[in-house]
């Protein structure tokens, strides 16, 4: 799933859906997850409808080096196609935190 130049909103979707499933099957990266988050795991479903879920999810995902990497590997994207994501999803632009 790779998306050569600018990421749209449901490509952005797309590659957070796959950071969610990457972290929903890791035994490791689930509870820290769900640890930072607050929520627990019978609310992963519908918090993914909340506007700033998914972005949230791949701002963990990019927080962690190694992390990063075995995502990338595992879905086939760049560290640059992540950031990308994360500036096309609502609440996911990182300048949004220094304009409130």
């Amino acid at each position: 799933m790779k998306f050569p130049g600018k990421i749209g909103p449901d490509e952005a979707e797309q590659v957070a859906i796959a950071a969610l499933s990457f972290v929903a099957n890791d035994p490791v990266l689930l509870p820290r997850f769900l640890s930072l988050t607050g929520i627990e795991a019978s609310q992963i479903r519908s918090a993914a409808d909340a506007p700033g879920f998914l972005a949230g999810v791949l701002q963990f995902i990019r927080a962690h080096e190694p992390t990063l990497s075995a995502f990338c590997d595992a879905a086939g994207q760049t560290p640059d196609d992540v950031a990308a994501a994360v500036r096309a999803l609502p609440f996911g632009d990182e300048r949004y935190e220094a304009s409130t």
